[in-house]
């Protein structure tokens, strides 16, 4: 079902919001091939609240990531401080100033999304102007809770659940964060790049790892047995918090499982071509082969069909 079609589904018929809601779905397509094709999984009439999740957070994203557009750290930061705003008052019914910011708050209100994820995500954002490394996983994980743990609760209300939601809570905040580490190990040096490491540097250094070994690694694409071991470590602990994720996806409703058990598997062999490329990545960005992906989506819109047969038949 196209856009248009999705939009009609969710009950979404003012212009100027359906153009919202389609430039989301537009930043999902280009930007989160994983995330789109999961999407597509959901039925019609939820998609375009996933897309605007998506969007809102790539708008954020990118003012602090787009470092090529020459703009000062404190340009970025007030530009922060601006859209924070900015949301703030779309979120309280006020007029939208962006197109993704109308479109989040609809969302936010039509599925009672709580206002503090938000403001956790900015929180993070921030973080992205001025902090470049973190010295231990503990400071990791304050960053990560508002870059991507509060995703996964962000979410959660449109995906539904059979069990009480504060229940579903953990496992969908701890898929959010297994998705954030798995982005850090694949986009280790573009994020090189940006100047940033989002890996422990205790941990790094408990394997004769620092920051200047792996610009080194980056630059000569040579590589280092120190660096392997390091990212072994890091992925056997994103495959525990995988597993502390998946309960979750049982919890949610019958129609949006496959939706989050595609995303599980495709993020997850994420991590199984880091190990297949021997930890030498780097260099490059490692992906899921197209092959695995059709695979994957097949199998998730046989599951897709299944519980709406089951859901059309009442049981």
């Amino acid at each position: 079902m196209s856009g248009p079609a999705e939009l009609d589904a969710a009950g979404v018929h003012d212009p100027a919001l359906r153009a919202a809601y389609a430039a989301c779905r537009e930043l999902n397509a280009v930007h989160g091939r994983t995330y789109f094709l999961a999407t597509r999984l959901l039925p019609p009439e939820r998609r375009p609240a996933i897309h605007a999740l998506y969007g809102f957070a790539r708008h954020a994203d990118e003012i602090v990531d787009d470092l090529g557009d020459g703009r000062p750290v404190a340009d970025r930061a007030a530009e922060l401080e601006a859209l924070s705003g900015q949301l703030e008052t779309a979120l309280g019914g006020g007029p939208a100033t962006h197109p993704v910011l109308a479109a989040v708050a609809d969302t936010a209100l039509r599925y009672g999304i709580d206002r503090r994820h938000f403001a956790d995500f900015l929180a993070s954002m921030r973080m992205d102007t001025h902090v470049t490394g973190y010295p231990t996983y503990d400071d990791l994980a304050r960053y990560v809770h508002g870059s991507a743990a509060v995703i996964g609760l962000q979410v959660l209300p449109v995906l539904g659940t059979v069990v009480p939601r504060a229940e579903a809570e953990p496992p969908a905040a701890a898929l959010g964060v297994a998705f954030q580490l798995t982005n850090f190990l694949r986009d280790v040096g573009e994020d090189l790049d940006r100047g940033r490491v989002y890996l422990p540097a205790d941990e790094l250094a408990a394997f004769g790892v620092d920051r200047e070994l792996l610009v080194w690694c980056r630059r000569t694409r040579r590589p280092d047995p120190r660096v392997r071991r390091a990212l072994a470590h890091l992925v056997a602990r994103t495959h525990g918090v995988y597993r502390r994720a998946q309960p979750g996806i049982a919890m949610l409703e019958p129609v949006s499982r496959a939706c989050v058990a595609s995303a599980f598997t495709l993020y997850r062999g994420i991590l199984d071509e880091v190990r297949d490329a021997g930890y030498h990545v780097l260099h490059r960005r490692v992906s899921v082969p197209n092959r695995r992906r059709a695979a994957v989506a097949l199998s998730g819109l046989v599951r897709v069909l299944g519980a709406r047969t089951r859901r059309g038949n009442g049981r």
